[in-house]
């Protein structure tokens, strides 16, 4: 009876350089694969970020070429105190996302629900709920604003057939923000459900069935079953959505102009930080409004962040 022995590695300092470069690549292997791509998103994001808060601590104005010194939190104050300007952009901005990623879940998840089981046709009705998606921003602003026209338009067309007089969806201060909301939702709702519908195909059928069988009805399987089930999609989907809406630009600078319109009705912080740099030439100070958006999405992500961790 003959005893076999392991054979233990020979130690790195031991080996050639080739193999122990060989080893050492193996060991790395997953950083090695992801590390240019890495390095290139950091770059992307690292480089305009540092310039902005380094422009953002300047007087810089009115060319990109003048001279510009540095003046400390100067810009920072004076956004921060402008009450005319930069505060009702953060209201419309936080108004704006959190409409619509309100309504954009609830029907996301109706359209997720109704596309969840198979049906005749499940394929092309998936097709057209997802055309919305098809179409860009831009494109989309500008056909909503032909349909909005309140004189040739088809939506005041369409309700006078009922006898509703025509209403001046995007002329109107009032209800220019709350059609722009409408819009989103119509574009990216099918996005929302189409993320919901991937987390209920990934879903156990026991669950549901156990329910059934305690005789539970359909709204309380979909409340104390399928909601839990589906809570960290619906953060996924929460935080994937709100930062795009958050960023909405196109569709409101495509339909309402400078300024978000003659008095400012859709001007988010985006729009405002748009007009600063690109109207009034005003570089150090949208580098400002800039930088506090971005700490206002950071701050964000964490609550909700904090939010999905206490509910774990």
């Amino acid at each position: 009876m003959t005893a076999v022995q392991n054979r233990t590695p020979r130690p790195a300092a031991q080996l050639p350089p080739r193999e122990r470069l060989s080893r050492w690549a193996n060991k790395n292997r997953k950083w090695l694969f992801a590390g240019p791509s890495m390095a290139f998103v950091a770059l992307l994001l690292v480089i305009p970020l540092a310039w902005t808060l380094v422009l953002s601590l300047t007087d810089s104005k009115r060319s990109v070429r003048r001279p510009f010194d540095f003046i400390g939190l100067e810009n920072y104050v004076e956004a921060l105190t402008d009450t005319e300007r930069f505060w009702p952009s953060v209201g419309r901005t936080l108004a704006f996302t959190g409409g619509a990623l309100f309504f954009e879940l609830i029907l996301g998840m109706i359209i997720a629900l109704l596309l969840w089981k198979p049906f005749r046709g499940q394929g092309l009705v998936r097709t057209i709920v997802l055309l919305p998606l098809v179409a860009t921003p831009v494109a989309v602003g500008m056909m909503w604003r032909l349909l909005f026209e309140p004189n040739i338009g088809f939506v005041n067309e369409f309700l006078s057939w009922f006898g509703i007089p025509a209403q001046p969806w995007l002329a109107d201060p009032n209800t220019s923000l709350a059609t722009l909301t409408f819009v989103d939702i119509w574009q990216w709702t099918p996005m929302v459900a189409l993320i919901l519908l991937a987390g209920l195909t990934g879903l156990s059928e026991e669950p549901q069935e156990a329910a059934r069988m305690d005789g539970a009805n359909a709204w309380q399987r979909f409340w104390y079953v399928t909601v839990p089930l589906m809570r960290p999609v619906i953060i996924a989907a929460v935080l994937l959505r709100g930062i795009d809406a958050l960023k909405t630009f196109d569709i409101l600078y495509a339909t309402k102009g400078k300024g978000g319109g003659a008095f400012h009705d859709v001007e988010t912080l985006n729009v405002y930080a748009y007009g600063l740099s690109f109207d009034y030439n005003e570089y150090g100070l949208a580098s400002a409004v800039l930088i506090l958006f971005f700490l206002m999405i950071l701050a964000i992500i964490w609550v909700i962040q904090m939010q999905r961790k206490a509910t774990s």
